[in-house]
Parts: structure tokens; sequence; C-alpha cells
């Protein structure tokens, strides 16, 4: 019971922590000792500490020696490679997903996602189109049935996300077009690995070439 009621809460402070980085709520550079980040979730230091490791081995924080965690920045030669990795095991994860039996429920909420996408589009909402569509690229992990490859594609997502935001508010569009999104998944259903496979990759690579240029001309070297 106790070793449960630990797990219980690191993985609480774990995702609390997560989730104040990926918003945007601790921002690049933020760093405070550990007794301070304890003190802000109002836990202990021991699941705290844990949970800061686990945040270190995702690439989000640095354990600094008697300085405490510091929320990494995302720089541009990361995204480069983040993007470029997911190129591959989401064409992977495509392709996976296309020579297995889906269930309908998860196609049917990838599907759902989507049709609120353009409903975001519609409505110039692209805050909620940019959730939406990190949303849709992890429901493609799911769908693949590997698990391993879908931690790995949600860890790179998770390490990209703050990026995607900032980036995707300066270009006040999409960083790809969004009827890949369509053509991936009718690719899936139809049992189209190979074009599954590529359409997601192109789709990453499009989304990476806008990326660039939108750090070019902001003259941003970091997110």
């Amino acid at each position: 019971m106790l070793a449960k009621a630990k797990s219980t809460r690191v993985d609480n402070a774990y995702e609390r922590l997560k989730t104040e980085i990926l918003n945007g709520e601790l921002p690049p550079g933020f760093q405070a000792p550990e007794p301070d980040i304890a003190s802000r979730l109002g836990m202990s230091r021991t699941p705290v500490r844990e949970a800061l490791i686990r945040l270190e081995a995702e690439g989000l924080v640095d354990l600094i020696p008697r300085r405490g965690a510091k929320v990494l920045a995302v720089s541009q030669k990361d995204i480069c490679e983040i993007f470029e990795i997911l190129a591959v095991l989401e064409g992977l994860a495509a392709k996976s997903a296309a020579r297995r039996d889906v269930p309908p429920a998860l196609i049917q909420s990838v599907e759902d996602v989507m049709t609120r996408a353009d409903a975001a589009l519609a409505a110039d909402d692209i805050e909620a189109w940019a959730k939406l569509d990190d949303h849709f690229h992890r429901l493609i992990a799911q769908s693949c049935g590997n698990t391993r490859l879908e931690a790995e594609v949600i860890n790179l997502l998770d390490q990209v996300h703050r990026a995607n935001r900032v980036l995707l508010r300066l270009n006040k569009a999409p960083a790809s077009n969004v009827d890949d999104h369509r053509k991936i998944v009718e690719a899936i259903k139809s049992g189209q690995d190979e074009m599954a496979s590529a359409g997601a990759q192109s789709h990453r690579l499009n989304g990476l070439n806008t990326m660039k240029r939108l750090l070019q001309s902001s003259g941003l070297t970091q997110v």
C-alpha cells in the first residue's frame, strides 16, 4: 500500500509539472530549487524529485546540482532533429496501422478530431486547431498497435509541443496541408500501408520546412 501511494504521488507530481511545462505556465528558462517546486505543488520533495528525474529523461528539464531544475528551451536544431525522427516513426506507425484492424472506435475518434479541427480552422481559431492537430498525431500513434512505438512518438511530440504552439501562433495557419490528415486516415482504412507511410512522412517534413522558415523570419533561435 505504501509503495502504491508513493507511486501515485510521483505520477501526480509528474503530470502536474509536465502539464505546466507543455502549457507554458513554466516557460523555457524557468529554474527553481526542488524545495520551491515541491512547495508550489503542495507536496513533499521525494515524489517531486522522482517526477523531475522522469521529466529530465524526456528532455523537458535539466537537473542542476544544488540549483534545482531548469525548464529547457527547444532550439532550431532540436526541432529539426525531432521532426526528422518523427517523420520516420510516424511513417512506421501509419504503415503499421494500415496493416492491422484498427478498432472502429479509435478510427471514429480520429475522424471526430479531424471534423473538430476543420471547424476550428473555419473559425480562425489556430490555438484550438493546434491542440486538435497534436491530438490527431497521438491517435495515429495509438492506432499502430505497437506500444513502444507509440511511446516514442508521444515522447517526441511532448518535446516539440511548446515550439509547435508558439510557431503556429506566429504562422496563423497550419504548418502543413490539412488535407494530408484525411489522406493518411483513408490510406490506413483501406490498408494501403505504403501510401499511409509516405503521407505521414511527407506531412511531417513539410511541417518542418514551415517551422524552419518561421524561425528564420522571426529571428528566434529557440522557443
